[in-house]
């Protein structure tokens, strides 16, 4: 049986509907998993921890500040204070249940506010000097640079030294959460690639987007390819 990836996904604006882009399910759906998509509902994550085997954050508005401990700021956009709340928990579940744990873009800093960090609330506050963080480019097409530190499991995956990404983002990660390490960076210094510490666990965030990037470059599907494989549980409650 395929390992069970469940994928948060955002509130539409329209239709009063959710929704996550197609290219999350594909990618996961080539590298092995079977997707669920988890729609945000108070009260029940510890119920879809008895459903998946690994949670991949989907990328997503801006994070309410309130929830990390500081107050609006007028760089920071649209809030989805319900979706902040359930990943939030969800993620918090997922960690103590030690279930692997991927986070794209948004994603990753749910991910380290989750496990006690902070965000940015945009990236000219903590950058000087701050390269083109969103493109006006195809998803696809990668637009600046990253290094990925050797002796991370990014290098496992990725390889060591420069790589180039997309990008879609204002906000980066703030205080880092107790924890984890920064396996890679843009030239101006954000932080591009957080994971966890303890390299026996997968939980790794990214702040771009493999899920757009993997059909033109195949290099990108191993960061889902090894999430998959390492997210089976050896036994699942069947509801």
């Amino acid at each position: 049986m395929r390992p069970v990836i469940g994928i948060t996904c955002g509130m539409g604006d329209k239709n009063n509907c959710f929704g996550v882009g197609m290219d999350y399910i594909r990618a996961v759906e080539k590298a092995g998993g079977l997707p669920v998509i988890l729609p945000s509902a108070k009260g029940i994550q510890d119920n879809y921890l008895e459903v998946f085997d690994g949670l991949l954050l989907s990328g997503g508005g801006d994070m309410d500040p309130l929830l990390f401990g500081e107050e609006p700021l007028p760089v920071t956009g649209d809030v989805d204070p319900d979706r902040d709340v359930f990943e939030l928990k969800l993620t918090q579940a997922a960690l103590a249940g030690k279930i692997p744990v991927l986070g794209i873009c948004r994603g990753m800093q749910v991910l380290n506010v989750a496990a006690g960090g902070t965000v940015c609330q945009d990236i000219s506050l903590k950058i000087n000097k701050p390269l083109k963080h969103n493109q006006q480019a195809p998803r696809w097409h990668p637009t600046h640079s990253i290094n990925v530190e050797k002796g991370t499991l990014a290098e496992m995956m990725l390889g060591a030294g420069n790589l180039k990404v997309n990008s879609f983002h204002h906000q980066i990660i703030g205080n880092l959460a107790p924890g984890f390490i920064i396996s890679a960076r843009a030239r101006d210094g954000a932080e591009e690639i957080i994971e966890l510490e303890d390299k026996e666990r997968l939980v790794m965030g990214v702040q771009f987007h493999p899920e757009n990037m993997w059909r033109k470059n195949p290099l990108f599907l191993e960061l889902f390819s090894y999430f998959v494989r390492h997210s089976f549980q050896q036994e699942r409650r069947v509801l």
